[in-house]
This record gives C-alpha cells, sequence and structure tokens, in this order.
C-alpha cells in the first residue's frame, strides 16, 4: 500500500508481487547516505548508529529504477537481473498494456504541442 492507503500496481501488476527492491551489501558500505538522500521515493531510512542505509520501503521503489546501485561508488547495492524485469514484461503483457497507455493518454505523452527546449 501507498502512503495514502491506496495499492500499488505497475502497469497492473500489483507492486507487492513484484520482488524489485535494492539490497544493501553492509560490508561495502561506508555509510555516506548518498542512496538515502538521492531516493526521492522513499526507500531508504539511515541507521545513524550502525552508519548504514537500510531499505525501509522496499515496496516504493520503482520497478526497473537502479539509479541508487549507479550512483554508488562502494557497488554497496545490488538489485536483481535486468533479466527479471525483462521476464515480467513478457510475461504479463505489458508492453501491450504501455502502448494502450499511451494511446488512452496522448495529451500526457505527446511532444508535440511541447516547446523546443
Amino acid at each position: 500500500m501507498s502512503a495514502n492507503g491506496k495499492a500499488m500496481t505497475w502497469h497492473g501488476i500489483p507492486r507487492d508481487q513484484i520482488d524489485w527492491h535494492p539490497t544493501i551489501v553492509e560490508d561495502r558500505c561506508v555509510g555516506c547516505g548518498l542512496c538515502a538522500t538521492s531516493c526521492g521515493r522513499g526507500v531508504y531510512g539511515f541507521d545513524y548508529e550502525r552508519n548504514v542505509p537500510v531499505v525501509v520501503e522496499p515496496g516504493m521503489c520503482m520497478v526497473g529504477c537502479t539509479t541508487c546501485a549507479t550512483i554508488c561508488t562502494r557497488d554497496a547495492i545490488e538489485f536483481l537481473s535486468t533479466g527479471y524485469i525483462r521476464q515480467l514484461i513478457r510475461g504479463k503483457k505489458v508492453l501491450r498494456q504501455s502502448k494502450k497507455m499511451l494511446r488512452a493518454s496522448r495529451e500526457k505523452y505527446d511532444v508535440a504541442p511541447r516547446e523546443a527546449v
């Protein structure tokens, strides 16, 4: 459930059925906090006594996002392989759902009405 009490889904799949979240490898972590302070979805908390980030809201992690692992200078954050996500996309027919969303929300995604940067 999200903070507002609504069940979360990703392309129609209940989020609690998707095993996607970071795992901290504590023996590599130096406690810089970059992961916790960079995640805008509230996935992390920080244990100040142990000087390590803690995954407190794994279901809030955006499916497929690995930004925290990418910016970790000590490779102390791991995720399942991207193969897991690709298999989920194929198995749950997420591409079909995504195309449907694009057609239904053209005003949201269409670049034509936007000004050039």
